[in-house]
Order: C-alpha cells, then structure tokens, then sequence
C-alpha cells in the first residue's frame, strides 16, 4: 500500500506498521465523516498484504481522541443518531475482527468514544503523564454506545467497570495500567520510538504475523464460544498456520538451532 491522505484519516505503512492517525483538531473528535474514513482505513489494511500490525494514533500531543463530536450530534434525529452509533459499532467490530494485531498509541486523552476506540484494539499504550482515559458519557445523560459497557466489562470485570461509567470519572494513564487497560507506558520522550519498535516486534522476521494474527482470531471468536466451539475454531485456526511458510520456517529454525526468519507468509 502506497502512502495516502485523508482529511480525517492519515494513514502510512512504514514496512508492514500500518499507520493511522485520526487527524481531526483540536480534539480528534469523531463525526461520521471520519467513521467513514475510518472504516475505509481498516479495510485497505486488511486487504494489504504487507501490512502486519496496525498501530493507531491520534494527531497532535494533546488529545488521543476526544469521542463523539457532540456538536455534529446536537440536533440530528434520533434514527441519525441511532445509526451513527451502528456505524460506529460495525467499525470497531470490524477492527476487532481484522486478522492482523492492532495496537492503540494513545498519546494523549481518550474519552468516551475515543478509549472505546482504543479498547477494540488488541493491545493499548500510553504516553507517560500524557493525559487521562475515561467514559463520562453519564454527564450528558447517555452511555457509552460504541462498545464501552461490553469491553470495558469484560477488560476489568462488572462491578469496576459499572462503577467507572456510572461515575464517569477519569483515570490516570498510571491507574488504567494499574487496572490491565493499558499493557504499557513509555516515556514521553522517546514514547513514538518505543511504539514503533513495540510493533515491530510483532511483525516479520521477528514473528509470524499470520501466528499473531490468528491468535487474535481465536481469542477474539473463542471468548464468546462454548469451550468446545472455541477449541474447534483453535484447530482450524492452527491448520490454517501448519499450512504456512512461516511455520516451516519456524519448524526448520528449531531443528537447526538458528532463529527463524519470518515473511508473514
């Protein structure tokens, strides 16, 4: 995939990163628009080939993504509203169920909205003292209505997560950490090196993408399963990897005593 430029949406692959950076200032609010190019986004990297990891970003130092943008909500119809929340839900469970890893770098507040982004990613970190994370979606009367109330609950179990939304109160990067939210911080400094190279860990040759993305189809299918079904849904899964160059790489590597040199294929 060649670089391209949206209006909302930047997106690069920088050998097998793919790149997404919601660009909409001061806040990186989410209008439909953006959902849109979102959507699209999603789609071109999982149709990529040389894509492997998926890292997605917010513009700017300040804010991560700030949520819905509740000016673009104010005064629409309620149908307008109910179906730019099923956009929004078709979007993320799209990003969910994209077999390739994706990685939230969340550089600064995610709120509403914006951490229910981030908490259909597969992995999420943060930049030190970098801002807050939260649902407060219960000042405006409403909850959140992209995700939030299933995978918030199901991140840090019922009770923590009711009393998360129901306050709507913030947390510290430091405390979502504290709470498994967040897999890890790094510092301010260096935070979009330490992404970058936190992804391509993920990726060719250091590992068999396709491996990491299957373990995220399992995971991601299997939880909602019976554990026969997802022990099912694993074998095939593992099939689809026995079948793959990288694992005779990987098989042949181990025999030779040597470290295996991964394609993604």
């Amino acid at each position: 995939m060649s670089s391209s430029s949206a209006k909302l949406i930047e997106c690069r692959n920088e050998q097998g990163i793919y790149i997404l950076e919601l660009n909409n200032p001061p806040a990186n609010a989410y209008s439909h628009d953006l959902l849109r190019e979102l959507d699209q986004a999603i789609l071109d990297a999982r149709f990529d080939d040389t894509v492997h990891v998926i890292v997605i970003r917010g513009q700017g130092e300040k804010f991560f993504c700030a949520g819905a943008d509740i000016k673009h909500l104010r005064g629409r119809s309620p149908q307008f509203r109910y179906n730019f929340s099923l956009h929004g839900n078709e979007t993320l469970l799209r990003l969910e169920q994209t077999p390739k890893l994706v990685i939230a770098a969340i550089n600064g507040h995610a709120l509403g909205g914006g951490l229910e982004i981030a908490l259909a990613c597969d992995l999420r970190v943060a930049k030190e003292d970098g801002g807050t994370l939260g649902l407060p979606e219960i000042n405006l009367g409403l909850f959140p209505g992209m995700g939030g109330t299933q995978r918030l609950s199901r991140l840090v179990g019922k009770g923590r997560a009711i009393e998360i939304m129901a306050t709507g109160r913030t947390l510290t990067f430091e405390e979502a950490h504290t709470l498994g939210i967040v897999n890890a911080i790094f510092e301010k400094e260096s935070f979009w090196e330490d992404v970058v190279a936190y992804a391509r860990q993920f990726a060719p040759p250091h590992k068999a993408s396709k491996a990491v993305g299957n373990i995220k189809r399992s995971v991601q299918s299997g939880l909602e399963m019976s554990l026969s079904d997802g022990l099912s849904l694993e074998r095939e899964l593992l099939q689809q990897l026995f079948e793959s160059e990288d694992a005779e790489e990987g098989m042949t590597a181990f025999i030779e005593k040597r470290m295996a040199a991964f394609k993604g294929r």
